[in-house]
């Protein structure tokens, strides 16, 4: 298991900016930066990054935490694998606790490398069978020459050939060691100890990163009985359904020229890219899924599909788009002339010839879908009416409200349907999405929820029941408990005409509607903000630095908790007690690692790291007023959280003493010892006189209830 003193490492050392920046466009606004959430579909950017904080919220969808949780929500990795992927990625070596050890992840972690080298192994053997045997030359360099490809391009996609022998390759790879398991693992060996590929030439799959992941193999037979294409089963390291073809060498086209051209083969990439047209990748005949478009959506919101003149593939093809077009992205598509393709439409135009076809020939996703289909049923008023639902289907996949305004007005033209027929049935269609999606988002953040409590803390201070004590007035009233993460129901507000149907997600909660839930959350806040700094802690403008007033300081978090310790047991939610003892704790702790901020924006109850991320974010700031020539006496928060720390307490004690007060008025009601009594009336009129001071220092009035 990793140690804590490394994992404290990756925390102090990883950037949240410097991550996401990695995976989507951050804008600067103020001390914060902005973008479009990776988490759901958004127009207007609510993703919010603070540098200063280190840590990442989004104002659509709710999601929110520090760089250890982005990589873990994004990529979908455990605890133990993010941390190993971010100290991967920033060079940070990680101790091992010898201690613990960690089986089930080291056991993974060797399969999966022994998969990759299995795999290099493989690539190694096939292009040395192309480029050196004489079969190899024979047949299979022979076939990529006559189709027109360069040996720099081959060698460029690690193009090679399997021989056909029967265990050629199995027998170099058990004299190399290679475990039989492993090799029938990743689909080189067949169940009964053959080579799986034959006779085919060989296209390695690689993932984004370039690592061989599985191959794909071509026959040249002739027979009928053969599959054109055979390929690697799906592997620990390969599935499918995340992979495009070319993408490896793709990407950084993609982003310079901002569109992805989707082809459906193999050597239609190959051919284009060795003609110059480098921002391209394949689907390999299948459907694109949501993860591939996800792939394509983190380097550009453009896609153009490319498809020959078969008009039955095209629509086949067509069902899938509508993914695209609900990922927020701009699809377009180019119908080739009949009996091309893209390798032999750029063999025979060239480079520039072909990118002024596409240029010229590329046509709106929705509308030429429209056109397609009513050529078909414009004389039957039933097909043309199953074509009209279809195209409002796909309508209501647009994210821009605007422009599904144009969509909308450019078709109720073309299908001679009204206008504001045209827009209810598209509203429709995507109240009914949303609710579908809110229903599955609830469902995915409570298995979340479920698995992310099984995960390691962050810190292991002392244990939360160390610090806390029997308050002196008295019992307590019944534990108030904790409801749980609960996902109420939407409610629906009447549509507009285009509305933003943005997915707003209900986020896991503790909060309840205690007659003090304000006080006690806000003393939360504070210790989750500032419980590590001093009390008399200022902040020096002049030098961008704190300064501590006097020596031997107390922190906000020692102090919170001492003022309020006699009270403690009168909580009402108990999550928000559990977080000031543990802040205490974790300021009295000698082994403490990091800020009081990041123990709990990592902490291994999803519901205080969600409340930390929720209290830490903020979706305003304060205007550059000083910049426009206007002093404002006003401090910003983080400059004055003593006196907000005091007043906090304030409040919160007056309201637990009003409590505590209706406690003692029933207790003297019902009390039938009249010394008892008597300590018990003296007790209450103490107390009255505290509250009294407390509501003149606050300049308030709260009557007992």
């Amino acid at each position: 298991m990793i140690s804590q003193k490394s994992i404290q490492e990756v925390f102090d050392n990883v950037q949240v900016e410097d991550l996401i920046q990695d995976y989507i466009t951050l804008k600067r606004r103020g001390v914060n930066m902005i973008g479009l959430c990776p988490f759901h579909d958004e127009k207007t950017p609510s993703f919010t990054v603070s540098p200063n904080k280190n840590i990442y919220k989004c104002f659509g969808c709710g999601k929110g935490g520090g760089p250890v949780q982005f990589i873990m929500e994004h990529d979908q990795l455990s605890f133990p694998e993010a941390i190993r992927a971010l100290a991967a990625k920033y060079n940070i070596t990680l101790e091992e606790d010898n201690k613990k050890d960690d089986k089930e992840y080291a056991a993974q972690k060797k399969q999966e490398e022994s998969l990759y080298i299995i795999n290099d192994f493989a690539l190694k053997h096939y292009t040395d069978n192309l480029f050196n045997t004489q079969d190899g030359k024979l047949i299979g360099l022979s076939y990529f020459k006559e189709r027109g490809f360069l040996e720099a391009t081959i060698e460029k996609f690690q193009l090679g050939f399997a021989l056909d022998d029967s265990k050629g390759f199995v027998t170099k790879a058990l004299a190399n060691l290679f475990k039989e398991a492993y090799l029938k693992e990743v689909g080189l060996m067949s169940q009964r100890g053959y080579d799986f590929f034959r006779n085919r030439v060989m296209f390695p799959i690689h993932s984004v990163s370039g690592k061989v992941i599985a191959f794909a193999g071509r026959t040249l037979s002739t027979q009928k009985s053969q599959p054109k294409y055979i390929n690697s089963p799906e592997t620990p390291i390969y599935n499918k359904r995340k992979i495009l073809y070319g993408m490896h060498l793709a990407k950084a086209a993609i982003r310079k020229k901002e569109n992805c051209l989707i082809v459906e083969g193999y050597t239609d990439v190959i051919s284009l890219v060795q003609n110059g047209i480098e921002n391209v990748v394949a689907s390999s005949g299948t459907a694109l899924t949501s993860a591939q478009v996800r792939l394509v959506k983190r380097f550009t919101d453009n896609v153009t599909f490319l498809y020959d003149g078969d008009t039955a593939g095209v629509k086949a093809a067509m069902r899938g788009l509508d993914l695209v077009l609900e990922n927020g992205m701009n699809v377009s598509l180019v119908l080739l002339p009949d009996g091309e393709d893209p390798d032999s439409f750029v063999k025979a135009n060239g480079n520039a010839g072909f990118e002024a076809y596409i240029e010229k020939e590329a046509k709106d996703f929705i509308f030429f879908k429209m056109d397609l289909l009513l050529k078909e049923s414009e004389s039957d008023p039933i097909k043309k009416a199953k074509v009209i639902q279809d195209i409002i289907g796909s309508i209501a996949k647009v994210r821009e409200p605007i422009k599904r305004s144009l969509y909308v007005q450019q078709c109720s033209r073309a299908l001679n349907v009204s206008e504001p027929i045209l827009v209810k049935e598209v509203n429709k269609t995507i109240r009914s999405e949303i609710k579908q999606k809110q229903v599955q988002e609830e469902r995915a953040q409570r298995r979340q929820s479920r698995e992310r409590d099984n995960q390691p803390p962050p810190f292991q201070g002392p244990s939360p029941g160390e610090a806390t004590g029997t308050p002196s007035l008295g019992p307590p009233p019944s534990e108030a408990g904790f409801p749980g993460e609960e996902y109420p129901d939407a409610a629906y507000d009447e549509w507009q005409d285009y509305p933003e149907d943005e997915v707003k997600h209900v986020q896991p909660s503790f909060v309840n509607t205690s007659t003090h839930e304000f006080q006690e959350r806000d003393l939360a806040r504070i210790v989750i903000e500032h419980g590590d700094k001093n009390v008399h802690q200022l902040w020096i403008e002049k030098t961008k630095e704190w300064k501590n007033e006097v020596e031997d300081d107390i922190t906000i978090a020692e102090l919170i908790y001492t003022e309020i310790f006699d009270v403690m047991g009168y909580f009402e939610n108990e999550k928000y007690k559990q977080v000031i003892t543990e802040g205490f704790n974790f300021v009295e702790s000698t082994e403490r690692n990091g800020s009081i901020s990041d123990y709990f924006i990592n902490h291994q109850e999803p519901s205080i790291a969600s409340l930390a991320i929720d209290v830490l974010s903020e979706p305003y700031e304060f205007a550059d007023w000083i910049g426009k020539g206007v002093y404002l006496n006003q401090k910003m928060p983080a400059w004055n959280f003593r006196e907000d720390s005091r007043m906090s307490i304030l409040m919160f004690k007056l309201k637990k003493m009003t409590q505590v007060l209706k406690i003692l008025s029933e207790r003297i009601s019902n009390e039938e010892n009249s010394q008892t009594r008597e300590t018990l009336l003296k007790a209450f009129m103490e107390m009255q006189s505290q509250k009294s001071l407390l509501s003149k220092e606050l300049g308030v009035v709260i009557p007992p209830k």
